[in-house]
């Protein structure tokens, strides 16, 4: 009898967390009341923190998690790209950033060219290696085997890594910014400081996303794009050349990831390992907004960014260490609403 009564409760159980699921992706599916309850959510935490610490701090503190957010949305860009070009997930992509951020450095204080011209040079050597990469080691493999690619990325994440410390060692260096950086260059907007450094940086995602979103909307390439993250055999079947449409998917996320390693290296010492931490922001922001949208990684890595700085200076309880867990909770909570992310569109598979 206490069995069937255990067997009872447990299945009473499960349907009502079934059924919980169920609820929860009905409020994401939702839009508009998903967004609605999340700006109900930020005027009242706003509201709090006013009386807290006061609007100044506040906007300060807005302004830094701005700024944290572009970082995370320049290499979140990269991540996106390649996805919406393979489908899959490339591990590699920070250290395939850092290498040329490296080489930017290597152009820019060891050659003597300018930042401006060193960046775009680095850029286009790590476009080319990456397409290097992708015809060597990636290409033999079915595109739809996606776990044996995820594999190779995994496995080019440590030799990237290897190389970088073989070559530069591993001290640190610091990066020039291509934007000014003393001590007076700075705008004040409600007794709250933003740099140039960091309008320049926001300023450098936003014309990223938007002439990547062109490129992407308004050529046959951007076309052959979306063919082919939908499905590759329609595309073959449409005469899509599948292996130049996944090679030139790498070239162009290595771009956009050596440039968005170029943006945060100046905050940041430039070591090999330099690039691991906002990976990992970067990853979470792009699941965010969704996989598949350009400007979801973009506005998913603003969110990140003022969660990670509005939970670690408000909440004396999580601090600085703890910053990563409550943004990565976000994320659970958001993909439990809508798991296709915020702005990221929903597969439809036929049965």
């Amino acid at each position: 009898m206490s069995g069937g009564s255990t067997k009872t409760q447990v299945k009473a159980a499960n349907g009502g967390l079934e059924r919980g699921m169920v609820a929860l992706r009905n409020v994401g599916a939702r839009r508009m009341q998903t967004f609605g309850g999340l700006l109900a959510v930020l005027v009242v935490f706003s509201v709090w923190a006013v009386i807290d610490g006061g609007s100044k701090l506040l906007l300060q503190r807005t302004f830094d998690g701005l700024n944290n957010g572009f970082i995370y949305s320049a290499m979140a860009l990269s991540l996106v790209l390649i996805y919406r070009s393979t489908g899959i997930i490339n591990f590699a992509q920070g250290n395939m950033a850092m290498f040329g951020t490296f080489i930017a450095y290597v152009l820019i204080v060891e050659q003597g060219l300018s930042v401006v011209a060193g960046v775009i040079v680095a850029m286009v050597i790590s476009a080319i290696g990456a397409a290097v990469i992708e015809r060597l080691f990636v290409w033999p493999f079915d595109p739809k085997n996606h776990l044996a690619i995820t594999i190779v990325t995994l496995s080019w994440y440590l030799i990237i890594a290897a190389l970088a410390g073989i070559i530069w060692a591993f001290d640190p260096r610091a990066f020039p910014s291509p934007f000014p950086t003393g001590a007076n260059d700075y705008v004040s907007i409600g007794g709250a400081r933003i740099r140039y450094a960091s309008l320049g940086i926001w300023a450098t995602v936003l014309l990223t996303l938007v002439l990547v979103t062109q490129l992407l909307r308004r050529t046959k390439i951007g076309l052959a794009f979306r063919a082919v993250s939908s499905n590759l055999d329609s595309g073959r079947l449409v005469g899509i050349r599948i292996g130049r449409v996944v090679q030139l998917g790498w070239a162009l996320s290595a771009a956009v990831g050596t440039l968005a390693g170029c943006l945060i290296a100046p905050s940041l010492l430039l070591d090999p390992n330099f690039m691991s931490k906002v990976l990992i922001y970067s990853f979470a922001a792009a699941t965010l907004g969704g996989l598949d949208s350009l400007g979801g990684a973009v506005i998913g890595g603003l969110i990140i960014g003022l969660v990670q700085t509005m939970s670690g200076g408000y909440f004396k309880i999580i601090g600085s260490e703890f910053s990563l867990a409550s943004a990565l909770a976000v994320i659970i909570v958001i993909l439990l609403v809508k798991p296709s992310g915020l702005f990221g569109s929903r597969r439809v598979e036929r049965v």
